[in-house]
């Protein structure tokens, strides 16, 4: 797919199916340019140089954006069905993340001081929890939800001048939106063969005993304190209290050990690498997770039998994981899937970097969510250009690369009269004009 006429085609033709869930002609006319608007070599991918860029009216790109009612859920439906058709299916994984999006002001939907990876410090942020598929040749995104803080969910009145509706006002950990939007992927009809995740969901019991009980494989990160019972662990009745009145909690015949513990225990020889581990070192154990019922001194009881890892990199850093992988599943099995996770990573990168997921202005709920579902299926038409297509591979072509082809070859759709001046296909910035606030 190479010469800009193809382009094209392919772009109406990914486009046709998002344009069918629009109710009205100016929406139709909207889409195409806001996503051309995305595609395109600016510094800044916020409403005023995009619609500069795409020559349509300020007003007109605002009102789409931030005020005119369009479904993101019928948008997010069918980008899961694409990006099932792209790259799921029984070799695929699922990546669970999230990522945040420095902001300066308070009055943004969602911003409190938080962890923000992308400055690497609490900072005044958002966080996005994110889902992403792969099949280690491709990624596409699955939807990203924005995270509301106690800050948030315990003031009505500041919820509501921000757009967010009052089922949406009752606060979710991170963990808790995870697992409702991975039931939503699922629902779409996304198929994969593991969850992954890192240690930020992963040392939450509640997070990996979801995944436990919706039947699916999993593999995350823990922290080296988490507590475990070896597989010869057993449970005995607890003793008659006195009055003879029976126990509560039930005795284990060992005391629980830090995964930590457990894995250095292992002589260096147990250590091996591995093959799409690069020069990490890795070893692994199968155990029984005490995330079982509390006792009375709140230890908690063995729970699921699992595989516990250790993944030591150079300068000393070690890293442990945590998967409910059948037993026997070769050690080289485990690593390649839990290496897998840095898809979710790209992804984040991408969107940021090629199509400006961090560059939104608007405070409203409406606004950020319209404009991340647009960022999401433009990073996904980008993949199904890189898609293996007949007898020609284009994965050798990068996400950036396929991102300036595909501006490239837009340029001639676009108008030939700058809304502004009427004469030229795109004018300097007009620093006279009094456009609206987009934040």
């Amino acid at each position: 797919m190479t010469t800009p006429r193809n382009w094209q085609r392919a772009f109406g033709g990914f486009l046709s199916a998002y344009l069918d869930l629009l109710d009205n002609g100016k929406q139709r006319a909207c889409l195409p340019r806001y996503v051309r608007g995305l595609l395109a070599p600016l510094e800044r991918k916020s409403i005023q140089p995009m619609a500069e860029h795409v020559c349509i009216p300020y007003q007109r790109l605002h009102h789409f954006l931030n005020v005119s009612a369009w479904d993101t859920g019928a948008f997010e439906v069918l980008l899961r069905q694409q990006a099932q058709q792209l790259c799921g299916g029984k070799n695929a994984v699922l990546v669970i993340d999230d990522t945040a999006l420095p902001k300066s002001g308070e009055a943004s939907v969602g911003v409190t001081h938080q962890y923000c990876g992308a400055l690497g410090k609490i900072a005044n942020c958002q966080s996005l929890i994110t889902l992403t598929l792969s099949d280690g040749r491709l990624f596409a995104p699955l939807g990203m939800r924005l995270f509301l803080p106690t800050s948030w969910t315990q003031d009505p009145e500041r919820c509501g001048q921000a757009g967010v509706p009052a089922e949406r006002q009752q606060y979710k950990s991170k963990s808790e939106i995870a697992l409702e939007e991975l039931d939503r992927v699922r629902e779409a009809g996304v198929t994969f063969k593991v969850v992954l995740a890192d240690a930020g969901y992963g040392i939450g019991k509640a997070f990996r005993q979801g995944l436990t009980q919706r039947g699916l494989t999993w593999a995350v990160g823990i922290v080296g304190i988490q507590k475990v019972f070896s597989l010869q662990v057993t449970l005995t009745d607890p003793p008659q209290q006195t009055g003879g009145r029976p126990g509560k909690h039930a005795l284990t015949s060992e005391t629980a050990q830090a995964v930590k513990d457990v894995l250095h225990g292992f002589p260096p020889y147990r250590w091996h690498t591995v093959k799409g581990g690069k020069t990490s070192r890795w070893v692994a154990m199968r155990v029984r997770i005490a995330d079982g019922v509390p006792n009375k001194r709140g230890l908690h009881l063995p729970g699921e039998e699992v595989w516990i890892i250790g993944e030591k990199r150079r300068g000393g850093v070690v890293k442990y994981y945590a998967t409910n992988h059948p037993a026997g599943t070769p050690l080289t099995h485990l690593v390649r899937d839990i290496k897998a996770r840095w898809a979710c990573e790209i992804l984040h990168l991408q969107c940021k970097e090629e199509l400006g997921l961090d560059h939104f202005e608007g405070r409203s709920l409406q606004g950020l969510e319209h404009h991340v579902v647009l960022v999401l299926l433009t990073l996904l038409f980008l993949q199904t250009l890189r898609s293996p297509r007949g007898e020609r591979s284009q994965q050798d072509v990068t996400v950036p690369q396929a991102r300036r082809a595909a501006s490239h070859a837009l340029e001639t759709l676009l108008p030939a009269r700058c809304p502004h001046c009427g004469e030229h296909i795109r004018c300097p910035p007009r620093s006279s004009v009094n456009l609206p606030n987009a934040a």
